[in-house]
């Protein structure tokens, strides 16, 4: 269940591609190999009322949150959360180097007893393997 939350300011969407954004992170999650690729979901909420700072209108923010269910360690966690990190602000680099920005990204351990889902991709994905 890593399921990334992107939330940016509106003022991005000239500067960047989000859809772009969201594949960099979703590449990245499945290149840690902690993750189930059938869990990994990347979504962008584009924030259209913000406030950032002294209020000038030309800063922009990406707030990434990661919320993952229990099980793994906490050194797992570190590495493949800089290397999903690292990815992102690379691709960012051009955005800090034009305007001025913050970046940030935090993730979340939701409890399994309060944790309900439903999801039919990974046996797609499994049978799709044993096909090709």
């Amino acid at each position: 269940m890593p399921h990334f939350s992107i939330e940016y300011s509106a003022n991005l969407d000239s500067r960047l591609d989000m859809s772009e954004v969201c594949e960099i992170v979703r590449k990245a999650a499945s290149e840690t190999g902690i993750f189930p690729t059938g869990g990994i979901r990347v979504r962008a909420i584009r924030c259209e009322h913000y406030a950032v700072a002294d209020g000038k209108s030309d800063y922009g923010f990406l707030a990434m949150l990661l919320r993952l269910g229990e099980g793994r360690d906490l050194a797992a966690r570190k590495t493949a959360g800089a290397h999903v990190f690292k990815a992102l602000s690379a691709h960012l680099d051009p955005v800090f180097a034009n305007s001025k920005f913050a970046l940030s990204f935090d993730m979340q351990i939701n409890d399994a007893a309060t944790s309900w889902k439903r999801n039919n991709i990974h046996d797609a994905l499994k049978a799709e393997a044993s096909h090709g």
